[in-house]
């Protein structure tokens, strides 16, 4: 009997093994994708079997800690000692492709699949002792175990299981619903009003022009959460994380000066409240990652690693013209490859199911206008911004271009910021309007002054 081709690429697996044996994140990334099944050399499918029992239990994955699993479990030898374990570390530089040798394996190993099934198939198709129903029961049953490791099917719902799988969420809404709010807390009465909350899946875009307050915003914003009870992680690209501390125990005290916590200068009741305030920020589940350098694809790599441990309900990303963009097309320009930045947010939004705050700069068109408003054609760089953003919000100050009153509310403008919900995928868009003291540390609803309340009571 002809010898049955089996399509497989030592070399890769060796690489995936590699990845996750050099990089922490890798085999959180890669867990819910692949199995040991996969590969088809027996020391790298022991070895990556290993390491997956590792990640299930939470155990740090490196070259000593795999060696000492394998020791314990009397399968060093097996997966080819020492020496093979420190070899296939050496087999890549960086997990920098890891998705796409994934991809490579499991196809490979989907094609082996395909040509063993088909080749018993074919035998029982031969013997006239089976029965045909049996035979074209096993050729369904082939087709449809392939096609669910492929994962074609399942995406594809029918309307009943559709409307099943909706009435599941409708009631899980009607279940978590906390005064209309169905979703993570903003912090702002308003906001939550219109928005129900931060919706799971959704990508959310924030953006200013410089110095407007996106990042105290956010900030406000991953405070609120994190005291609801939401894991949220925080990834800031523009400022070190001990400035986003500062910010944040300033917001958490009452009558700190910025500039006395700035300069090292607190008095006795200042430095007091500080450490008060810390205690009570140091409780929250909030993760900062504040790396110089940082790609979407990192963020999704933290992200999905902090979501196994079940450490990942709210993501914010500070800002997205400062990501590092794929410099893997040197035809690309610069809007494409915004384009495609904003476009994996909304992917990574998507597939780990929770909301995505992404802060993006506007461009100067606004200052031209005459009440300075943005406006979504503003979105600095790329419109498939706008086009992949669930909501988009542009933050507005009108005391920053020396109005006296914000144009349509006619509030004062004196410590008022406008939050203009521009697009709202699920909902209604409108002007949500809150407070900021002068130097921007606290945020909250606003409320208009007594004497502006009066003055227009009629």
């Amino acid at each position: 009997m002809k010898e049955i081709w089996n399509p497989q690429d030592e070399e890769m697996e060796e690489a995936v093994v590699g990845a996750c044996l050099i990089e922490s994140e890798a085999m959180p990334l890669i867990a819910g994708k692949i199995g040991p099944e996969v590969f088809y050399n027996e020391t790298n499918r022991l070895i990556f079997s290993t390491m997956l029992s590792m990640n299930h239990r939470g155990l740090p994955i490196d070259i000593l800690t795999v060696k000492s699993e394998l020791a314990a479990r009397g399968k060093l030898e097996a997966a080819g000692g020492a020496y093979n374990v420190t070899r296939l570390s050496g087999r890549v530089a960086s997990g920098a492709h890891l998705e796409y040798h994934v991809a490579i394996l499991k196809e490979l190993y989907i094609r082996r699949e395909a040509i063993l099934g088909s080749h018993k198939q074919l035998a029982a198709a031969s013997d006239q002792s089976v029965d045909i129903a049996d035979i074209l029961v096993g050729m369904h049953n082939l087709l449809d175990r392939l096609e669910g490791t492929l994962g074609t099917a399942d995406h594809l719902r029918g309307m009943e299981q559709l409307m099943e799988d909706t009435l599941v969420q409708v009631e899980a809404r009607v279940e978590n619903n906390k005064n209309g709010v169905t979703g993570i807390p903003t912090g702002l009465t308003e906001l939550d009003e219109m928005t129900g909350g931060w919706q799971q899946g959704d990508l959310v875009v924030i953006a200013a022009r410089p110095s407007v307050g996106k990042t105290a915003f956010a900030l406000h914003l991953a405070r609120a959460a994190a005291a609801a009870g939401c894991h949220t992680v925080v990834f800031s690209l523009e400022m070190q994380g001990e400035r986003l501390g500062d910010r944040w125990l300033l917001a958490a005290t009452e009558d700190v000066n910025p500039s006395h916590l700035r300069n090292g200068q607190l008095d006795t009741s200042e430095l007091r409240q500080v450490r008060e305030a810390s205690v009570e920020l140091a409780g929250l589940s909030i993760r900062v990652d504040d790396s110089p350098v940082v790609s979407m694809d990192h963020v999704r790599g933290v992200a999905r690693m902090l979501q196994s441990k079940g450490e990942c309900d709210l993501i914010i990303l500070d800002y997205l013209q400062l990501c590092k963009m794929d410099a893997g097309q040197d035809n690309r320009n610069r809007e494409q490859e915004v384009a495609q930045a904003a476009r994996k947010a909304k992917l990574m939004a998507k597939e780990l199911n929770v909301p995505v705050l992404l802060l993006s700069q506007l461009n100067r068109a606004s200052e031209g206008r005459p009440d300075c408003r943005p406006a979504l054609s503003d979105l600095r760089e790329s419109g498939a911004i706008e086009q992949d953003a669930d909501m988009v919000m542009l933050l507005y100050r009108p005391a920053m271009h020396n109005m006296k009153s914000e144009s349509k509310s006619k509030y004062p403008s004196e410590g008022l910021g406008v939050a203009i919900v521009a697009k709202h995928r699920n909902g209604e868009t409108g002007d949500i309007y809150f407070a900021h003291n002068p130097s921007l540390t606290k945020i909250g609803d606003y409320v208009p002054p007594m004497e502006w309340l009066m003055r227009h009571a009629k």
